[in-house]
């Protein structure tokens, strides 16, 4: 079990790792990884290890394509997307800075101005999300109300330096928010589905049994499922469980 937990963080710690390096992270740092884990692995656990690593966007020794976990109809999306924005982000580095501080000062053009700038940052922030069950759509429309947000704390902001990695940052903390909500929420409509299932199959067996429609109360005591479940399964299934009196 030890073991077990010590490659989970070091794991994690790779993972922290490449998003710090623009998730990317070489062959070496994970191997040296390991090593100071104390884990001698196999090359045939490594190359697990990198598709793995392949599988949450991570380029191994050079940057994921995103264009390969993007459907057609999001390629579709994102060049019409880009192509209503063209020419938005056609800014020196020496005017992006100025309207940056602008910005900082409170200037309501320049805030609006800086915002058109980053819409593609956002656009690039989400193509590195892509593929982890939400729709590149959606990851802009989060990074985006989340570009708005960090504009308006521009004011704690100590130079244009830490502005900038502000902006990425929150737009960043955003999708990752969106996607981990998402994910929980597949797991629990997953797990609600399987316990209306249970319940389905326990009625079922339970009616054949007696030869007649049970009651919840009766497929209650018989399964040992609380009415509680039985009802949220009911209600699940739309009252329609044949072998039981709702």
């Amino acid at each position: 079990m030890k073991e077990e937990l010590v490659f989970a963080q070091t794991l994690e710690q790779i993972c922290t790792l490449a998003r710090s390096q623009g998730n990317v992270v070489s062959k070496e740092q994970v191997e040296q990884s390991f090593v100071e884990a104390g884990m001698a692995l196999a090359d045939a656990q490594f190359d697990l290890i990198f598709e793995y690593l392949k599988g949450k966007k991570i380029g191994i020794g050079e940057p994921a394509d995103p264009f390969d976990y993007l459907s057609e109809e999001e390629v579709d999306y994102l060049q019409d997307y880009l192509s209503s924005l063209e020419g938005l982000a056609d800014v020196t580095e020496g005017e992006k800075e100025a309207i940056t501080l602008s910005a900082m000062a409170g200037d309501y053009a320049a805030k609006q101005r800086l915002m058109e700038i980053n819409l593609v940052q956002v656009t690039e922030i989400a193509k590195l999300y892509a593929g982890q069950g939400t729709f590149l759509e959606d990851l802009i429309g989060e990074g985006n109300v989340a570009l708005t947000m960090a504009v308006e704390m521009l004011g704690t902001a100590k130079n244009v330096k830490e502005a900038q990695g502000q902006i990425a940052s929150m737009i960043m903390e955003a999708m990752e928010t969106y996607i981990d909500e998402n994910v929980q929420q597949k797991k629990t409509g997953d797990k609600i589905a399987v316990d209306a299932n249970e319940v389905l199959d326990a009625a079922k067996e339970l009616a054949e049994e007696l030869g007649r429609k049970v009651t919840m109360e009766e497929l209650a005591e018989e399964s040992g499922f609380s009415m509680a479940r039985i009802r949220e399964a009911v209600r699940l299934t739309g009252d329609k469980i044949d072998y039981l009196e709702t």
